[in-house]
């Protein structure tokens, strides 16, 4: 499956902003999603998960509450809704998709086979 994300820009913090993952090449599906950002001089980190129906979600705790991860099995996208940004959210942000159903290692970018392009969010304070 290829994978491409985007949506990202630059927001005011306190401001919202929708990531989008476009997936192709075969059945959406049959791939479990991730988000996951890279800040600058940071290694990249978990963000949220969710299952291959859409039936469970897993967030990091500094997103919880607050970034909404989803999916359209049918539009072959998948989705990561933030809102309440915050300047710390300021990273390249990756979706991932892997065909393992293994979900003690969906926080875990070693688990995913499959990796988007990157967007870029800047928040400013």
């Amino acid at each position: 499956v290829q994978l491409q994300a985007s949506g990202g820009g630059l927001v005011q913090a306190g401001g919202s902003l929708r990531l989008s993952c476009a997936a192709s090449g075969r059945p959406f599906n049959l791939y479990r999603l991730a988000w996951f950002r890279q800040a600058p001089g940071k290694e990249r980190e978990f963000v949220a998960a969710i299952t291959r129906s859409g039936g469970s979600v897993t967030y990091a705790d500094a997103v919880k509450g607050r970034f909404t991860i989803s999916r359209d099995n049918a539009q072959n996208t998948g989705y990561l809704s933030m809102a309440s940004l915050k300047p710390e959210d300021t990273a390249v942000y990756y979706c991932a998709a892997s065909q393992t159903n293994i979900l003690s290692a969906q926080r875990d970018p070693a688990s995913y086979t499959y990796w988007g392009q990157g967007t870029e969010l800047t928040v400013s304070s």
